[in-house]
């Protein structure tokens, strides 16, 4: 959710801070705050909306200092709102703190604060934290990190902070617990953030803070690391390299980054599928999980966990493990699968799938699949992630950096590895013909070019995103392969154009959303020559008997469909599996093409974020 960034060294802190809060502002965008040391006495300045509203309100403002710490906002407790903003002072105004995460206890310890003569000018949760800090400091006489810790065992929730102090100016206090934090390393200078992306134009060295730690980071001194239950100090922190380049994050020349990333999406599934699939030699391997595949061979079932668009990848990928593998798959909401008492058993293997690895309700399910003794691979797009450090063994997409708050590239990254996956499992278990192997991997290696030529129709989606961006609502059919990208295609299109959208499987039209069908009802269908294409074409017409407008995506040189269509949009001819790689593409395009033309921020659509590290 929220994005935050520290600095301590020689260099001014203000343009570093605005710099990393620019680029961390897909985590959330509700307001914006910047704290900065300067001689005895902290600076905050703070405004309601984007990051650029901050920025103006600076010009004219003191922003000097070498210390400081800032904020982009999702916000959970208290509107946003320039008061609820942060970073939220001390009582005294002697300490600052910055916060993404949820205080779940914050109302039991505000009214124990108050009782002690504490007055709160906010609604937030991490004002409260500050507040019981500085409480704890006066009253234990303790040194601030000390502070810290000690604050944060009363605390139950989910916390990446940063202190900073007058006492202290040249130094952050630093811990997490399930939010993430990264720590780089300059010249006698220490930078803090929730990702990478925000220091690497000064650092690529980088440690990843681990659950229940505090780092103290001086000036000029070594990193000290202790962790918040009993302050016995961990093993070394080893420092990694942050694998990530600044021309990711930039535009590159795209008016907004979702199209940036629809495009990038031949060469991110090539990518995912470098070092691991060699058609010459009839090769597919995932060296992430080679030691784990008996595990997944010999399982009783596969638990597949996700949310949002990740959900999605994992219902594409039971059809296939079905299909190719012959195990069983369950998939679920990792938010519903945490809180239901699930029964797994220990010779299941759960698959965790998230984009930023970061997941909250993910993680979570991870942890209770890792209690019952089930084996926890992950599937996720950020090296050194939480979900990556406490699954067993996983893969990584290579995506690269996803910007846009609406996933695209991830998604058909997070399809590749798992069809990947399949294959490699269906050849070790003897399950798929060598015929049918070499076919479908000789397919998969085809599919960037195919999507290269999905490209050349964006004008002729563009026209059809002419008619639907004046309806309020659409309906989104599939079957089998085809209902996964029904549910993508109907969420990208309600995140960034606010229009309605669900997506059914085809065939559950007539039970219940039947009644909805009428000629303001755009029906957009998958309708591709595979599979049950016979059974498409007759819920297709019975859309059309009650005068439903049918947008119909089938592949080239379709006639049956596209003669009982209003629009068409057609996709190369694939296996049935990889339609999902193809057909979602068309419909990204169409949302991004439809939230444009209703002037809607493609980019930073209202009141989502990018990662979601809270409940």
């Amino acid at each position: 959710m929220c994005g935050i960034i520290g600095y301590v060294g020689n260099k001014d802190a203000h343009p570093i801070l605005m710099q990393g809060l620019h680029r961390l502002e897909y985590r959330g965008y509700d307001s914006a705050g910047i704290a900065l040391i300067q001689d005895e006495i902290i600076n905050i300045y703070k405004r309601q909306g984007k990051v650029n509203e901050l920025e103006c309100y600076c010009k004219d403002k003191d922003v000097s200092g070498k210390t400081g710490i800032a904020h982009t906002r999702w916000a959970t407790h208290g509107e946003p709102n320039n008061v609820n903003a942060h970073p939220h002072f001390s009582s005294d105004k002697k300490m600052a703190l910055i916060h993404n995460g949820i205080i779940e206890n914050y109302q039991l310890l505000k009214t124990e604060l108050i009782n002690r003569g504490h007055e709160f000018s906010s609604e937030t949760d991490t004002e409260v934290l500050i507040h019981l800090i500085e409480d704890i400091k006066r009253n234990e006489n303790v040194e601030l990190s000390e502070a810290v810790r000690l604050a944060l065992t009363q605390v139950v929730g989910t916390y990446a902070i940063i202190v900073i102090s007058i006492e202290n100016p040249h130094t952050l206090v630093v811990a997490r617990k399930g939010s993430p934090i990264i720590i780089g390393f300059g010249q006698d200078e220490f930078y803090v953030a929730s990702d990478g992306s925000a220091i690497v134009e000064y650092t690529d060295k980088v440690v990843y803070l681990n659950d229940e730690e505090i780092a103290i980071l001086t000036k000029g001194e070594d990193i000290h690391v202790k962790t918040i239950k009993n302050k016995v100090r961990p093993q070394p922190h080893y420092i990694e390299k942050l694998e990530m380049s600044l021309s990711q994050l930039e535009k590159g020349g795209y008016e907004h980054f979702m199209l940036k990333e629809i495009f990038e999406q031949p060469r991110s599934i090539a990518d995912s599928m470098r070092g691991r699939l060699n058609s010459a030699k009839e090769i597919v391997s995932l060296g992430g999980i080679v030691e784990y595949e008996n595990h997944l061979l010999n399982s009783r079932r596969i638990i597949i966990v996700a949310c949002g668009t990740s959900y999605h990848a994992g219902l594409v990928a039971e059809y296939m493990f079905e299909d190719l593998i012959r195990i069983p798959v369950e998939v679920e909401y990792a938010s519903e699968f945490r809180y239901r008492n699930p029964i797994i058993y220990s010779d299941d293997v759960v698959i965790a799938i998230s984009q930023s690895g970061e997941t909250a309700d993910t993680l979570a399910a991870v942890e209770l699949a890792k209690q019952k003794g089930a084996t926890v691979l992950g599937i996720c797009n950020v090296v050194g992630s939480a979900i990556a450090r406490a699954t067993h063994a996983g893969s990584y997409t290579h995506a690269g950096p996803e910007i846009g708050v609406a996933s695209t590239k991830a998604f058909t990254a997070q399809v590749t590895v798992l069809t990947l996956m399949a294959l490699c499992l269906a050849k070790r278990k003897g399950k798929i013909a060598k015929h049918r192997y070499t076919h479908l991997i000789n397919e998969l290696e085809s599919i960037p070019q195919k999507i290269e030529t999905i490209f050349k129709i964006n004008d002729k989606i563009k026209e059809i995103a002419s008619y639907m961006e004046k309806f309020n609502n659409a309906l989104y059919l599939g079957r089998n392969y085809n209902y996964p990208i029904a549910l993508e295609g109907a969420l990208k299109l309600k995140e960034i154009s606010y229009i309605h959208a669900e997506g059914y499987p085809a065939a559950e039209m007539k039970h219940g959303p039947i009644a909805l069908i009428d000629e303001d009802m755009p029906v957009l269908v998958i309708a591709t020559n595979k599979g049950t294409y016979d059974k498409v074409v007759s819920n297709i017409q019975v859309v059309k008997s009650r005068r439903g407008k049918i947008i119909s995506v089938v592949t080239e040189g379709d006639t049956d469909v596209k003669n009982l269509s209003d629009y068409v949009i057609e996709i190369p001819e694939t296996e049935e599996m990889f339609v999902p790689l193809l057909a979602t593409i068309p419909l990204q395009l169409l949302a991004y093409h439809v939230a444009i033309m209703r002037g809607k921020d493609v980019d930073q659509p209202r009141n989502l974020a990018k990662s979601v590290t809270v409940e």
